[in-house]
């Protein structure tokens, strides 16, 4: 679906276009054209790919989705692929945007994305100084857009640890809860960590070294999303680290809980087996036992168990068994 389609000259807009009328725009010197597109179906890639002259194997990825972040050149000609990702109820939902760029003109597609880039056209329309450097800075500005996306739910995902990691703790949470929720923190870390770290490499290919020609003299603004996804990255690290920490955590919390119920039940297995030694010594019904016959002898038992008992269950409240 065709979301814009508009000429840009000299860092300003020009006017909205139609489909028709972009290879007459693509003729004009100093002149690029944006098209962004929502889901688009074969049909639709088949008439970009005729106006701009898009190579098949870019256009064949864009219809079949699911890539992989990748940078690749045909020509003088970029085709770029990002991983956009949308929390929706505590869900990560995954999405791709891809980015045609020539030197007059930028194709985006964005696919199983709710949000969409209208911002950053508004952005780049603000901007007419940097706009002026044509096609390879809308690619930054898109680029841009895409990787500053992750903050915030990287935010919320490092929030979400915090609260766990006090859960921990409390004696009210069930650990059995806590590894789950911690495990499928990990998992969600995993999804975005698998979007920002190939993007590293790709964003690398866009500074220093043999730069395409479409991108020169943006090397700055490229290295500072580099940084962005770097930040990224470490962050993601260190809270995927801090997590198996918290799951370690949790498995000690867990032994020490089962050790602390050991202990009070060998406690109370010897209190029980006190009295049960003595009653069962005077049970075993011999005719000759001492003190069968002494008047005191039922009340003596009864006042040994109990004392002994009574000492044991001392000992171990005093030792924390109990």
């Amino acid at each position: 679906m065709l979301i814009n389609c508009a000429a840009y000259q000299e860092g300003k807009k020009l006017t909205d276009i139609p489909q028709s009328e972009i290879g007459a725009y693509l003729r004009r010197p100093d002149c690029f054209v944006w098209v962004a597109l929502r889901d688009a179906d074969a049909a639709e890639m088949a008439e970009m790919q005729q106006q701009f002259g898009l190579h098949e194997l870019a256009v064949e990825d864009t219809l079949a989705g699911s890539q992989r972040p990748k940078l690749e050149e045909y020509g003088d000609s970029l085709f770029t692929v990002l991983q956009t990702i949308e929390m929706v109820e505590g869900d990560l939902h995954v999405g791709e945007l891809y980015i045609f760029v020539g030197p007059n003109y930028v194709l985006s597609c964005r696919r199983k994305s709710e949000k969409g880039f209208m911002d950053v056209r508004a952005r780049c329309e603000r901007e007419p100084h940097l706009l002026r450097h044509g096609s390879g800075y809308v690619l930054y500005a898109l680029m841009d857009a895409a990787v500053d996306r992750y903050f915030p739910m990287l935010e919320r995902l490092e929030g979400e640890l915090d609260v766990l990691e006090e859960r921990i703790f409390s004696k009210d949470a069930s650990a059995r809860a806590n590894i789950e929720s911690l495990y499928g923190l990990k998992q969600r870390l995993g999804i975005v960590k698998h979007a920002t770290g190939p993007e590293l490499e790709v964003v690398s290919k866009l500074f220093g070294g043999r730069v395409p020609m479409v991108c020169s003299n943006m090397g700055d603004y490229f290295r500072d999303i580099y940084d962005h996804l770097v930040r990224l990255n470490q962050s993601i690290d260190t809270a995927r680290d801090t997590i198996g920490t918290a799951i370690s955590v949790n498995l000690s919390m867990i032994a020490l809980q089962e050790n602390e119920t050991t202990k009070k039940l060998a406690s109370y297995a010897a209190l029980i087996a006190v009295p049960t030694l003595v009653v069962g010594v005077y049970g075993m019904n011999f005719e000759h036992m001492p003190e069968l016959h002494w008047t005191f002898g039922y009340p003596l038992a009864l006042a040994l168990m109990a004392g002994i008992d009574f000492y044991l269950y001392y000992r171990f409240r005093k030792s924390g068994w109990l």
